[in-house]
């Protein structure tokens, strides 16, 4: 059972603790792949974030810090970053003159590429599941995707 006000206050419905359950799974279990893509691109993750945002085509600044969550100022640092390495581009938006989009580059592109590469193993909790229980959650999973 989800610890109450470890992502959030304590669940009151079945929607909100499934949810809360699946938050922790995941937040919970990632790190080693986090590192291993850090490691692998040689940037901070919250930079190979941003390129997979872009990876859907071009964004404004503030389109990116909005998907991401943070704020435009932050947003800046980032894309800042990633135009040094020649990972991003930045460009005039074609129908508002006072923004600029942020697009991948080619070289955006290949760091993206190598991240593919990355196996994102399961948690060994999930991998101990017996194979019928495997594909109930993934069928309920997929109603919801």
């Amino acid at each position: 059972m989800r610890r109450s006000g470890r992502y959030g206050a304590a669940p009151r419905s079945e929607a909100e603790r499934s949810w809360g359950l699946l938050v922790e799974l995941v937040m919970e279990t990632r790190g080693e792949w986090r590192r291993q893509v850090a490691e692998a691109t040689g940037l901070p993750f919250s930079r190979a974030r941003a390129l997979w945002r872009l990876e859907r085509g071009p964004r404004t600044l503030a389109e990116l810090a909005e998907d991401m969550g943070t704020d435009a100022p932050a947003a800046t640092v980032l894309i800042n970053a990633l135009e040094s390495r020649g990972l991003v581009k930045r460009t005039p938006h074609p129908t508002d003159r006072r923004a600029k989009q942020v697009t991948l580059t080619a070289a955006g592109r290949r760091v993206l590429a190598v991240v593919e590469k990355i196996t994102d193993r399961p948690p060994a909790a999930l991998e101990r599941l017996p194979e019928a229980e495997l594909a109930g959650l993934r069928k309920t999973l997929e109603k919801l995707v």
